[in-house]
C-alpha cells in the first residue's frame, strides 16, 4: 500500500489551478494556428490571430487567459493501492483550489447557494469526480470551466428510434442555439449513453481529452470528423463574425445504456478549454 499525504495533494491542486488558467494547452494552440492559416475571411483570421496573441501574453506574463477563471472541475483517478493520509482528500482538494485562486490572483466565481448568490470568496467548493482504478498511482486533472460556454450546454433524452440521425441533429441544434454566445471557436464535448447524469459527465470528461486525439472506436472517430465539418459549415465563425472556424474540435465519449434510452449531452467550451494534469 502506497501512502500519499494530503499536503502533496494540496500543493499539486494549487499549482494546477494556476497553470491551467495561465497556459493554453499545445493541442489548442496548434488548432488555432492551423485554423488561422485556413481562414479566407480576413476578419475571422484577424480574430484568431488576436486569440493566439492573448494566449501567448497570458503564458509569458503569468496572467489568466480569460477573466472568467471558471468553476474548478477536478477529476481524480485513485489507484486501489493508494492510501491518502493526513486528513480528508476532499478537504485537501478544496484547500488546494482555495490557495490556487488566492495565490494565482484568479477571479473567484463560485456562489454558496444558487438562489441566494453569496460568493464564497475562494472559488470553493470544487466539482469533484472520483474514479477508482487499479495500481498505486493518483492522477489529478484540474479543468476550470467558464460559464459563458457552460450555459450553452444541453442534454436530451432521445428515444432509441431517433437513432444516429437524431443524435447528429441534436448536436448541431445545440451549436446553432449557442451561436456566438460561448465565444467561438468552440471545443465540443459529447456524451452518449448511460443515464441522464452519466451522459452529462461523459460530455464534460470529453473536454479534457486532447483534440489531437480520436475516439478509439472508428465509428465514433468518423462521427467526430463528420460533425466537426458540419459545425464549421454553419458559418458562425470566431466570436460569431463568420468564417470557417466555429469549432476547433469535437470529442465524443460513450457508455452502455438502457434498452429504452438514448441520452445525449453536449458540453460546450470556448477555445480556452483549460486543463492540466499530474500523476503522482
Amino acid at each position: 500500500m502506497r501512502e500519499i499525504h494530503i499536503e502533496k495533494v494540496q500543493e499539486i491542486i494549487e499549482k494546477l489551478c494556476i497553470e491551467a488558467n495561465y497556459d493554453l494547452s499545445k493541442d489548442v494552440f496548434n488548432a488555432l494556428d492551423k485554423s488561422k492559416k485556413n481562414e479566407t475571411w480576413n476578419l475571422a483570421g484577424d480574430i484568431l490571430d488576436k486569440i493566439i496573441v492573448n494566449a501567448e501574453i497570458a503564458k509569458n506574463e503569468r496572467i489568466p487567459i480569460c477573466q472568467d477563471t471558471g468553476m474548478t472541475c477536478v477529476f481524480i483517478e485513485i489507484g486501489q493501492e493508494v492510501h491518502i493520509v493526513g486528513g480528508s482528500l476532499e478537504e485537501a482538494i478544496n484547500e488546494g483550489v482555495r490557495r490556487g485562486y488566492n495565490n494565482g490572483y484568479l477571479r473567484k466565481s463560485v456562489v454558496k447557494d444558487p438562489i441566494d448568490r453569496i460568493n464564497t470568496k475562494d472559488n470553493t467548493p470544487a466539482i469533484i469526480h472520483y474514479k477508482i482504478v487499479t495500481g498505486d498511482k493518483l492522477k489529478i486533472t484540474v479543468a476550470p470551466k467558464g460559464f459563458g460556454s457552460e450555459n450553452m450546454s444541453q442534454i436530451k433524452m432521445l428515444k432509441p428510434s431517433d437513432g444516429i440521425e437524431g443524435v447528429k441533429e441534436f448536436i448541431i441544434k445545440v451549436i446553432k442555439d449557442a451561436g456566438p454566445n460561448p465565444c467561438p471557436p468552440m471545443i465540443v464535448g459529447v456524451g452518449i449513453g448511460g443515464t441522464f447524469e452519466k451522459a452529462a459527465y461523459l460530455s464534460k470528461k470529453a473536454l479534457i481529452r486532447s483534440i489531437d486525439s480520436k475516439n478509439e472506436n472508428k465509428f465514433y472517430s468518423d462521427l467526430e470528423d463528420e460533425l466537426l465539418e458540419k459545425i464549421n459549415k454553419l458559418g458562425i465563425g470566431p466570436q460569431g463574425f463568420g468564417g470557417k472556424t466555429t469549432a476547433l474540435g469535437i470529442n465524443i465519449e460513450t457508455y452502455p445504456t438502457h434498452i429504452a434510452g438514448l441520452p445525449v449531452a453536449v458540453n460546450i467550451s470556448c477555445h480556452a478549454t483549460r486543463h492540466k494534469e499530474v500523476i503522482l
